[in-house]
């Protein structure tokens, strides 16, 4: 009997022993994710000027210079993999604050002479659109803001200027190797808010994260292989934005690009639109 009563013993402080252990060994990883959680996560820092003063760092480097000109290439991935490839000529006018772009597609024969033209003054954004295929010109309003263009992952809106003005900071977080600052932009439609990541030295884009009304993650752009275009200036000639809804993406790449070259005025007229390349 007392034989079987030390077997029961042992088995029974093994038992409570493997448990102590389990929760013993739950507790050590809780607290190394908590660790982890710790290193990676940095303090938030919610004062907006300073996470303003960031951003603006960014759009006073991207406007430091006068003009840009550059071959472009769009590749179009829906949910089934295939793709679109089309080509296109850019022209950009940087004077301060104010700034003009012209798209013209040139490949394929379906949206050749496609022209796109974005010119922001004064704080105010002007967008039309030129489809030769019906010989009119088309001013993008508020409500056509929130559009694919051209079929593709990127909007108007994600096309237009990304001036500090238009935004509302809130915080920011400060990692290793960049800044992560959220900010809302009261006048769109499509996005609750926006997290930018900002690499420090560069003070380039390198993500953004666009975000709804229900704190869900939507799309995503990705900025990659950066050049150096100035001693000031950092820009990325692949840029991938995601859809995360609809699983496909589009993929630019920018070649042959120059900078600080001569450019007509009329290139960023309703003339230039037609005219195309």
């Amino acid at each position: 009997m007392n034989s079987h009563l030390r077997t029961f013993k042992n088995q029974a402080m093994f038992s409570l022993s493997k448990r102590q252990t389990m929760k013993y060994l739950f507790s050590v990883i809780i607290l190394l994710f908590a660790l982890s959680a710790t290193i990676n996560a940095q303090e938030r820092i919610t004062d907006e000027e300073q996470a303003r003063s960031i951003f603006e760092e960014v759009d006073d480097r991207r406007n430091s210079i006068e003009s840009e000109t550059a071959q472009m290439e769009m590749v179009i991935t829906d949910p089934r993999g295939r793709t679109r490839t089309r080509t296109m000529q850019s022209w950009n006018m940087i004077d301060g604050d104010d700034n003009k772009s012209l798209i013209v597609f040139s490949d394929p024969g379906n949206v050749r002479g496609t022209g796109f033209l974005t010119v922001r003054e004064d704080g105010n954004t002007d967008q039309r659109l030129y489809l030769p295929s019906v010989g009119r010109i088309q001013t993008i309003g508020s409500a056509e803001r929130g559009d694919r263009f051209m079929g593709s992952d990127f909007t108007y809106e994600d096309l237009g200027d990304q001036d500090p003005d238009d935004y509302e900071f809130e915080w920011l977080e400060e990692y290793d190797d960049y800044y992560l600052v959220r900010a809302s932009k009261p006048e769109s439609d499509q996005y609750a808010y926006v997290e930018f990541e900002i690499l420090k030295e560069k003070y380039a884009l390198q993500k953004i994260h666009y975000f709804n009304d229900e704190d869900e993650q939507i799309k995503r752009l990705e900025a990659e292989d950066m050049e150096q275009i100035t001693d000031q200036l950092w820009s990325p000639a692949k840029m991938t934005m995601y859809d995360l809804r609809e699983d496909r993406k589009t993929e630019i790449t920018w070649s042959d690009r120059e900078i600080n070259t001569s450019i007509e005025d009329w290139r960023f007229t309703e003339r230039g639109l037609r005219r195309g390349i």
